[in-house]
């Protein structure tokens, strides 16, 4: 398993009418801890796509446990579980101190340029191999 916490505390414009984070927020503090996490194993989204290789976005799921608002610090811990075959699905809990505000998932397959299907990058195995814990 590989893990990264990213941080971020929310800001008004991502706040709805009622001050909590608008729902569709949540997927972007999704992406922006998934690009986090690549950086920290050493494979920032921008060297994966000058290789040829795009994870896009082929499904992803939120449940919301508990109201984040206004200010508040969240952490947002980023996971893989099981190492990428043809796909690679990321896993996400979002933290106010102790409390669960959202968990979710996003799952990625990996294509070249010509959009079609291809086993994960050499690089990208190698990287989580260095990273995995079994912990």
């Amino acid at each position: 398993m590989i893990s990264v916490d990213f941080t971020t505390r929310v800001i008004y414009a991502e706040t709805d009418m009622m001050g909590r984070v608008y729902y569709g927020r949540f997927f972007e503090y999704f992406e922006a801890a998934r690009s986090h996490l690549l950086r920290e194993i050493g494979l920032p989204y921008s060297e994966i796509e000058k290789a040829g290789f795009y994870l896009p976005v082929i499904e992803s799921h939120c449940e919301y446990k508990n109201p984040a608002t206004f200010e508040d610090e969240l952490v947002i811990r980023t996971m893989f579980k099981s190492k990428p075959r043809s796909t690679l699905k990321v896993e996400y809990e979002v933290l106010k101190g102790e409390d669960i505000v959202a968990i979710g998932h996003t799952i990625h397959t990996f294509v070249n340029h010509d959009g079609r299907a291809v086993k994960p990058p050499t690089a990208f195995r190698k990287a989580l191999e260095e990273h995995w814990s079994d912990e």
